[in-house]
């Protein structure tokens, strides 16, 4: 198992990934948000390949904190293809995400997962993972 960057070349691959958790996407608009993340610094896309084929993906942002010294860490999406579940692929990327904030010097990983995600829970749950006691959000209609 590899561990590596992602990269626009990833993009087919990743759109599948996410629309089998119901997040449908094009490659194209994919590639352009992989783009935007190679140039933040404070995001990171790491992809898990067997055999040549990427078959999982991670993806991070690093948030400074205002009222704690340093940053904290929140997964947006983490995705293992539904072949490859069960493997360990998704502990392996949780265990890069881990190390990358680690390093950069987080006090706290955070993620969100929909309450209809109850295979997602077992899996943070079994990571050391502790529900956090409420999650608010409004959506926006771009301007």
């Amino acid at each position: 198992m590899l561990i590596r960057e992602g990269d626009v070349n990833d993009a087919q691959v990743l759109a599948g990934l996410l629309g089998d958790l119901d997040y449908p996407n094009t490659p194209e608009a994919i590639a352009e948000r992989i783009v935007a993340m190679a140039a933040n610094p404070d995001s990171r896309l790491r992809v898990a390949e067997s055999e040549g084929r990427a078959v999982g993906f991670i993806s991070l942002h690093f948030i400074p904190q205002i009222a704690l010294a340093g940053e904290f860490c929140r997964i947006s999406y983490l995705c293992v293809s539904s072949e490859s579940r069960g493997g360990g692929i998704g502990q392996q990327l949780l265990d890069e995400a881990e190390r990358l904030a680690a390093d950069r010097g987080c006090d706290r990983m955070e993620v969100h997962s929909h309450t209809r995600r109850v295979r997602a829970h077992v899996f943070y749950a079994r990571a050391e993972y502790e529900e956090s006691p409420k999650y608010l959000m409004k959506k926006l209609t771009p301007r």
